[in-house]
């Protein structure tokens, strides 16, 4: 039941890509699958709940009975006795407006595109509503389960569980780049694959993307493109301003590009499309294992899920070939210019478009997942790849302090405050210290005031050093004393000692430089005890000098 189901999703679709010019507006509309559509109505349920509750989140249970709900009002299947989620509205207009940003149609809105095709006709029992919503509600596994639920978990079969596990993981990443690469539109691919190989684009780059492209409501990746190719081609003279959420993901971004554009010129450039497809898988895969031990589980189901779509790429192509040889008329097959998959570029690159687009639409007709919660809340934390869960990823990371941002105003106006209080650092000057005058005329202003204010007293210091004999330091000298012996060391510290109560007298320091000076003429040095004693003694200086 399974594969018969499958392979009438598969011709609905392929009617719909022959029918595409007069069933909607671009050739590069992609197909959202059972899984996708899932994942689309829980961020779609996730945001309603944000503006209702403050929270982005959705339990399984709420997500499944609108699921339900969903799938039988959109194919018109009777309602009555099933149970509506609060705000049902609000999100299906969610829903859709998602599907129409990201340039996407689910296998429902094709299915009702394609009936318009065939009212008038008689083959419209390709495909059933009921049979539909049995498809994509997974309804088909019931009779699997109940046969699988008596078999016990060998660790043989756990093994295979997460070599298939794997295995799904890496085609999902590359079956996503290859989904940008033909709908750029596309944010759900660009989500899975955005930091995939590591580039250090987390929950925190992605959110700026994501509020960025809000603001200029255009897709994640053109806001990206956009960001990046103004930086590249404003040369050194550009620098995007400090207020810019994506100035810290410059590096990220810039690689991730990068390597689209590599992928979109190999589009571009090689005409065949078997030769163009191989190439562009095989950088993907190079892209994947860059740096990675070639004996690594992941590697090698890289390996293994490249080669098995680059054959399917061929078989595409051998088919449609034939198709081309068996249908072959008169009429020309070629489409009006308007109608041209990338007009206005590179139109060599049309046929390896549709090439892609048919395995796209092959993986869109697949079975969905038997496991929702793994699907929808499991974080992938699979070998070298820590991925997270599209809802995590689309979630706002929360502040680390849980503190609001202050306005703008009251930070510009602390800023102001703190450098008017921050004091003036001193600056290092240069040993030509005479030709900064405004510096001298302050220190001389100084000094002046400092020497107006003090009386003149006659300040002594004597220290005792045995490598250079004796050092003094006079501080004001009296006119006509020999000062040959007297030293002025400003480098050391001075000391300074006041007598409170009385003034000096100055002719009794001009007594002692005169008994001094007559030692200087018997020719005979003093000790340093001498001048010790002579300078701490208490007779008068009458005294001392006789």
């Amino acid at each position: 039941m399974t594969v018969l189901y499958q392979k009438s999703v598969l011709d609905m679709i392929k009617e719909f890509r022959r029918n595409w010019h007069t069933l909607c507006n671009s050739e590069r509309t992609t197909v959202c699958g059972a899984d996708s559509m899932l994942l689309a109505l829980q961020l779609s349920m996730a945001e309603k709940n944000k503006q209702h509750s403050g929270e982005f989140s959705v339990s399984l249970s709420d997500l499944l009975l609108t699921w339900k709900y969903l799938l039988h009002e959109k194919l018109n299947l009777p309602v009555e006795n099933m149970e509506m989620i609060d705000h049902y509205e609000d999100i299906r207009k969610t829903y859709d407006d998602f599907l129409k940003n990201s340039n996407m149609l689910d296998l429902i809105d094709v299915y009702q595109k394609c009936r318009i095709l065939t009212s008038n006709c008689e083959k419209n029992d390709k495909i059933s509503p009921s049979q539909l919503r049995d498809f994509l509600s997974g309804r088909q596994y019931a009779v699997d389960d109940e046969a699988n639920l008596c078999v016990p978990t060998s660790p043989t079969s756990k093994h295979n569980q997460d070599n298939e596990k794997v295995r799904l993981l890496a085609k999902k990443i590359i079956c996503s780049y290859l989904n940008l690469l033909v709908n750029s539109k596309n944010d759900l691919a660009l989500a899975h694959i955005l930091n995939i190989p590591d580039r250090g684009l987390g929950r925190e780059a992605f959110t700026d993307l994501k509020h960025a492209a809000r603001e200029k409501q255009l897709s994640i990746f053109l806001v990206a493109t956009s960001f990046i190719r103004t930086i590249q081609l404003g040369g050194k003279g550009y620098a995007p301003s400090p207020s810019d959420r994506l100035r810290a993901h410059v590096k990220g971004l810039s690689n991730f590009i990068n390597f689209i554009d590599k992928l979109g010129e190999i589009l571009g450039e090689i005409p065949n499309p078997s030769i163009a497809g191989g190439r562009i898988l095989s950088v993907i895969k190079m892209q994947l294992i860059k740096g990675q031990d070639s004996r690594d589980p992941f590697c090698k189901v890289v390996e293994e899920v490249t080669q098995n779509l680059d054959l399917r790429i061929k078989n595409i192509i051998g088919s449609q070939q034939g198709d081309v040889a068996v249908h072959t008329t008169d009429i020309s097959p070629a489409r009006p210019k308007s109608h041209a998959i990338n007009h206005g570029t590179a139109y060599c690159g049309r046929d390896t478009v549709k090439t892609l687009l048919v395995l796209l639409d092959e993986e869109a007709a697949d079975a969905p997942s038997k496991n929702k919660a793994e699907l929808l809340y499991d974080d992938e934390n699979i070998i070298h790849y820590n991925g997270t869960s599209i809802l995590t990823l689309f979630r706002s990371p929360t502040q680390v302090n849980n503190s609001l941002m202050k306005p703008l105003r009251e930070r510009i106006q602390k800023s102001m405050q703190e450098k008017k209080i921050k004091v003036k650092q001193t600056l290092i000057r240069s040993q030509f210290a005479c030709t900064y005058k405004d510096e001298c005329m302050i220190s001389k202003n100084k000094w002046n005031n400092v020497n107006s204010v003090l009386k003149p007293l006659c300040v002594l210091r004597m220290e005792n050093d045995p490598s250079e004999g004796v050092n003094s330091s006079v501080g004001t000298p009296a006119a006509g004393t020999s000062s040959g012996n007297v030293h002025l060391d400003r480098s050391k510290n001075k000391k300074i000692s006041k007598k409170s109560g009385a003034a000096t007298d100055i002719s009794a320091g001009s007594s002692f430089w005169k008994a001094f000076s007559n030692l200087n003429v018997l020719n005979t040095v003093p000790s340093s005890k001498f001048l010790m004693d002579f300078a701490e003694s208490k007779i008068p200086w009458e005294n001392k000098e006789k």
